[in-house]
């Protein structure tokens, strides 16, 4: 089995081309390449839920997972996006005693956001499925940011991450504004 290699998440992103969020990982180590999974508008709603920590009135479920997980005695100990399977991501919540429970990689990310627990990706998956991130420029000229690693690739991913920071649950609402 390959090894495994820690992320952070990104946050969650439109694609334009597609109007399909993704999940995007990146590697904190070495090469720090991204990861993109497409996920639905719900399970996108979740993850920024559980990165802005919001609690609801009742449980939404990703919140009944943990607290099940935890009625149950057990912990969550990691989160792991194991494979690509015909072009399907496939992830493991890894409870205490080595105990692995199957999830789509959206919900077994947010659940691991919400216990605050170390989220990784198999190598192989890295292999097959890294994708190279580019930033639009913030400049009038509507061009795209640049291609290349350069010195301005940490002020583009502090800007990202901003933008990404004043995303709501709304913000994927069905109905887009007009």
């Amino acid at each position: 089995m390959s090894g495994v290699i820690p992320v952070r998440v990104e946050g969650v992103a439109v694609l334009p081309a597609d109007e399909a969020p993704v999940l995007l990982l990146r590697e904190t180590v070495g090469e720090q390449r991204w990861l993109a999974i497409s996920i639905g508008v719900p399970e996108a709603n979740a993850l920024v839920a559980a990165h802005e920590h919001v609690e609801h009135a009742r449980p939404d479920s990703i919140e009944l997972i943990g607290h099940v997980v935890e009625a149950l005695g057990r912990q969550v100990q990691r989160v792991q996006v194991i494979a690509l399977d015909e072009g399907v991501f496939l992830a493991d919540l890894i409870l205490d005693g080595s105990v692995r429970v199957s999830a789509r990689p959206s919900d077994a990310v947010a659940v691991g956001i919400r216990a605050s627990v170390p989220i990784e990706v198999h190598e192989t998956v890295f292999d097959a499925a890294s994708v190279e991130v580019n930033f639009a420029a913030d400049s009038d000229s509507g061009g795209l940011g640049p291609t290349a690693l350069g010195p301005s690739q940490d002020q583009e991913i502090a800007t990202f991450r901003e933008r990404l920071e004043n995303i709501t649950p709304e913000d994927f609402d069905d109905n887009p504004p007009e």
